[in-house]
């Protein structure tokens, strides 16, 4: 007999139960208390989530890329954030996380603004520019598989879609951890980057932080 909970599931079904609906910051909020109180999930989480709002409402993007949507937390907050006629795109390998996230951001009243695209990272990127009708990306958030955001980087370098002021936002660059992302855009003449110290998300015994780097 299989007893594997699978939380993401729990989740859902807590946010569906206790979330208002067409509320998004109910919604985030209900993530955070249950990852709190019940389980932690590898979302940004409160905390460092109020790095990505900030950084989202300096830039005030009009087109944004997330990698790793999960379950479509980090998704909701970015979203609270971008005016009416943003394109969001955010990537999730995943199809179980792709499918809650979808359920999540419907619940939220948000779905029509997000467009989940449910695949591989590598498989996506060479065909963002003519998939969306985009040139640029104004912001990138880097959440997905640690050891592949240096990849995906390049990967998006090379589609032409990072230009002159376009913001890159790296989670979890100290746990698990991105040595290689960090080395790399640290030691790059075209990019400015800034560390910004932090604890695990929904945990107060393990440093981590995010790397904010803008292309000059």
């Amino acid at each position: 007999m299989n007893n594997v909970v699978d939380w993401r599931v729990v989740l859902k079904d807590y946010v569906l139960k206790n979330a208002r609906q067409n509320d998004i910051q109910n919604v985030i909020d209900t993530i955070d208390k249950f990852c709190w109180t019940e389980h932690e999930l590898m979302n940004i989480g409160d905390r460092k989530g109020k790095i990505l709002d900030q950084a989202i409402q300096a830039k005030q993007p009009k087109t944004v890329l997330e990698l790793g949507t999960f379950l479509g937390y980090s998704s909701l907050r970015i979203l609270s954030q971008l005016p009416d006629n943003a394109l969001f795109v955010t990537l999730e390998a995943n199809s179980q996380s792709a499918e809650i996230a979808r359920s999540i951001h419907t619940y939220a009243g948000a779905a029509d603004r997000i467009k989940i695209v449910n695949d591989l990272s590598e498989n996506v990127i060479p065909h963002l520019s003519e998939q969306f009708h985009i040139d640029t990306l104004d912001f990138i958030f880097f959440d997905h598989v640690k050891n592949i955001y240096l990849r995906d980087l390049k990967m998006l370098e090379d589609a032409g879609l990072i230009k002159s002021g376009t913001v890159l936002l790296a989670d979890n660059v100290i746990f698990p951890g991105a040595p290689d992302y960090l080395e790399y855009i640290r030691n790059n003449p075209n990019y400015t980057t800034t560390f910004h110290e932090a604890k695990l998300e929904y945990r107060e015994d393990i440093r981590d932080g995010i790397e904010i780097s803008i292309r000059k």
